[in-house]
């Protein structure tokens, strides 16, 4: 038997004025004469979007939905080097301890994706860096909302760079640069152009890090690998993990564009794999990426439920024999 969780992305298509992301660019910053007003504006962006996201924690644990993914832009500017002596932490720390004190009395499983633009396997010193002043900041925001950080960020590898094998060594190689608090934050994606399935099991399996298996990512782009000979494998990447098994779950668009993800969860797809899946682990947590964030978890319970193999456990938890 395996309990299955499902979770959405960052948004809700329920919750009306409710973006945890909503920005403010540097010109638009820049124009404003008076810099204490214009970071007091910053700041009340900053502040709309942690409430939205506690807004919207309230609405999944209404919902049963005990999984659900963090905004990477709730801090608009948040590493602009102008703004270095802006001390957001510190100013915004109220609104980060409601959200600290909502997790703490009801539990859930909350984490980022933050952008393709975080690349650890390239050669830039620059890109680098850039991309460890981001991974600083989430690490920032979690502990900010006094959330383990470990396996809270999930990346996909990076580029290719015209040589996969040396990219994907590149990336062992930066790892050494990267601070130990950081690594153990982070998790691997497989990735449907460039890095598939194995490529990802290899860097997890090196640097002991989680694979996160992205099931319509591997269908786009699985190099003639079979994912279920490889599964045990992904399951012993969170043998040191304190939090169960995640994985992604979309369906295409349609055939000819395979790749972008549909409005909705195929239910049959889902089950294609859980069938496969089930009894292998105690617990899974899936992570809906589709258009319809929030209303496709709900379709897809409702297109669930015709499926006598599976006992709800709640709105948005089953269990599968």
């Amino acid at each position: 038997m395996t309990i299955v969780r499902l979770g959405y992305v960052a948004m809700s298509m329920n919750l009306q004025n409710c973006s945890p992301s909503q920005t403010m660019t540097y010109s638009q910053f820049a124009k404003i004469k008076d810099r204490e007003a214009a970071i007091r504006k910053l700041e009340k962006i900053a502040q709309s979007n942690i409430d939205n996201c506690l807004r919207l924690l309230k609405h999944s644990y209404a919902n049963d939905i005990l999984f659900f993914r963090l905004s990477s832009k709730l801090i608009p500017l948040a590493n602009h080097e102008e703004l270095q002596d802006w001390h957001f932490m510190r100013n915004l720390s109220d609104s980060f301890g409601l959200i600290n004190e909502f997790l703490s009395e009801h539990p859930m499983r909350v984490d980022f994706h933050p952008d393709h633009f975080v690349v650890l396997n390239s050669t830039d010193s620059d890109i680098l860096k850039r991309s460890l002043k981001t991974l600083r900041m989430h690490e920032l925001l979690l502990k900010g909302m006094k959330i383990d950080p470990e396996h809270r960020c999930v990346l996909h590898i990076g580029g290719a760079y015209d040589d996969k094998e040396k990219a994907l060594e590149q990336f062992i190689h930066n790892w050494g640069f990267i601070p130990a608090g950081i690594q153990k934050m982070l998790m691997l994606e497989n990735d449907d152009t460039t890095f598939h399935l194995n490529d990802a099991l290899y860097l997890c399996e090196k640097l002991g890090v989680p694979q996160v298996f992205d099931y319509h990512h591997h269908l786009a782009y699985h190099d003639d690998l079979n994912w279920e000979q490889h599964w045990g494998r992904i399951l012993n990447t969170w043998k040191g993990s304190p939090l169960p098994v995640k994985m992604h779950i979309s369906s295409p668009k349609n055939t000819k564009d395979f790749r972008a993800h549909s409005d909705f969860i195929d239910a049959q797809m889902f089950m294609d794999f859980l069938g496969v899946v089930k009894g292998s682990v105690d617990r899974l947590d899936c992570m809906i990426e589709a258009k319809q964030k929030d209303n496709a978890l709900f379709q897809l319970v409702d297109d669930l439920k015709k499926y006598h193999k599976i006992e709800w456990v709640d709105q948005a938890s089953f269990k599968i024999d």
